[in-house]
Order: C-alpha cells, then structure tokens, then sequence
C-alpha cells in the first residue's frame, strides 16, 4: 500500500516541485482557502494554544495571528516540496545565514556543537548550513510511515552534505566522533513535548508549565560542547535570514538545566515578535494537567 500511495502520489509532487515560487505561492493561497475555511484543519488547537500563550490579547488579535498562521503554514509545506528539485544555489537566495563567521570562529576553540531551535519560519532549510561551515553536519529526524516517502525526504535534505540521523542514533554518533575528534555540529529542534515516561524537567514555557525536552542540555555537558541557538527571521514570502548566538548557562535555582532553561526564553523572546511564524499546529500544552506533584 505505500509503495502504491508513493506511486499514485510522487509524479503529482515532483511536477508542483519544479513550477516557479511565484506560481508555487498562488497554489499556496488556494490550499490555505481549502485548509482554513473548508477542512479547518487543527483550528480548534492553534487558536487554544494561542489563547494560552497570549492571555493579554483579545479573541480578535488572536485570530487574526490565527489567519496569518495558517498561510505562512502552508507555504512552509509548498517550500518543503520545491526543495526536492531545487538547486543549491536557489536555495542559498532564499535562505541566508547573517553571522555565518560567528560558527566559524567557535569551530577554532576545537568544540562540537548543538544546534537547538524552534519550529519556526522555515526550519526545512537550514541544511544549507553545512555548505558554509567547517563542522560535519548532523541533523536529527523522526522516520515517517510511508518508508518511500521517508527516503525520498531524506535525499532531498541531504542534498547539501547534512547527514540525516533518526534521533535514537545521535547519542552514537555523537560518542563516534568525540573518540575520534570529529568536530560536529548537530542540528535538534527541542520546542516540542517529550513523552510522560521520558520527562524528566517540567518548566514554565509560554506562561505554562509542560514537560521539556533536556537531552540537549545533558549532551552538551557530557561532551563538552557548546550550545547554539538558532533565530530565522521571514524577510519576505519566500525569503528567509538565519543568525546564532550561544545559549549561555543561565543560573537559577533548577541549575542542572539552565542551558535548558535560557533555551526556552530565547524561544519565547523569538516566537513573540512575530508569532504568525511558529508551528501553532502542535499540541505542545496537552500535559499541563498532568503537572506532578
């Protein structure tokens, strides 16, 4: 059955992946229409999770985040597809890095690194990073159920030299290469809920108190290695501007996770400035009911 649904539906994508952006953005405006007005597609989740994150804004504000949402959302699925045909260099004109010597210089002081971010604008494209720093590129992925589409997926980030992990096996290749002094940077995205029985740190995130991932943080610690945040900011449709700054370790009286910690409020300065942009879809608040005791 999936080697049927990859069949039926790949030709379908390969042919939207090679139209121009500009055409490639009316077919998003169409999509948004059916997505938001006629199917209503997680509604009910992007406006709680909003409600939760934003209690000072009115019903009105919110939906109007709402809409904008849901447009940036399906672009960011548009610009998913066009990536299996794009070259190198269209991307390199839509994503760009604003302080690409800021990793360089931290390469010199013989340091891997994690990567931790959001998701949030286009979190697709930063696998172009690896065409423009000296570390050995990783990132972290979550296999999906059709193995066809999963790899096809797979060749089309590793376009730029990034290999492509599924997250059980970055802690190996993290050992692999801290024996064999390979200096690495490993791309995660960690603003999503961990499972109940892997929660080990419950914190406040967006004024609620949910489970948090720390693997981030454990691995930095054990491996010495520093810790980057990364912030993109949406230029324009289609256009996108990445920089990095260290997550720094931030004291409080839960002091085992302040790189954990100061990670969150980065999220939270970023997400706040323009929130249309973060991935509203996911039901990040579900465990605030279940805060232990």
């Amino acid at each position: 059955m999936n080697l049927f649904v990859y069949t039926l539906a790949y030709p379908f994508i390969w042919i939207l992946s090679i139209l121009p952006f500009r055409v490639l953005y009316i077919i998003s405006d169409f999509i948004y229409l059916i997505l938001y007005y006629v199917i209503g597609y997680r509604k009910k989740v992007v406006l709680n999770n909003l409600k939760l994150t934003f209690p000072e804004k009115s019903i009105e504000e919110l939906l109007i985040i709402r809409k904008k949402f849901y447009k940036h959302f399906v672009d960011v699925f548009i610009e998913m597809i066009k990536t299996f045909t794009a070259s190198k260099e269209l991307i390199y004109k839509h994503y760009t890095f604003t302080n690409i010597d800021f990793l360089n210089d931290l390469y010199k002081d013989g340091k891997s690194i994690i990567l931790v971010g959001p998701h949030y604008a286009n979190w697709e494209w930063i696998m172009s990073l690896d065409s423009f720093v000296k570390y050995k590129g990783y990132a972290a992925y979550s296999k999906i159920g059709n193995k066809y589409f999963n790899n096809k997926i797979l060749k089309s980030r590793a376009k730029f030299g990034t290999t492509m992990l599924p997250t059980s096996n970055i802690v190996s290749e993290i050992i692999y290469n801290s024996q064999n002094n390979i200096q690495a940077a490993y791309g995660l995205l960690s603003d999503q809920s961990p499972q109940l029985n892997k929660t080990h740190y419950w914190s406040t995130f967006f004024n609620v108190k949910v489970p948090i991932h720390t693997g981030a943080e454990m691995l930095v610690k054990k491996y010495n290695m520093n810790m980057v945040f990364i912030e993109t900011k949406k230029v324009k449709r289609g256009y996108y501007e990445t920089s990095f700054s260290l997550v720094q370790e931030k004291s409080t009286k839960n002091s085992a996770y302040g790189l954990t910690d100061n990670f969150l409020k980065k999220v939270e300065n970023h997400v706040y400035k323009q929130p249309e942009y973060y991935l509203w879809t996911h039901k990040r608040f579900k465990h605030k009911d279940k805060v232990p005791l």
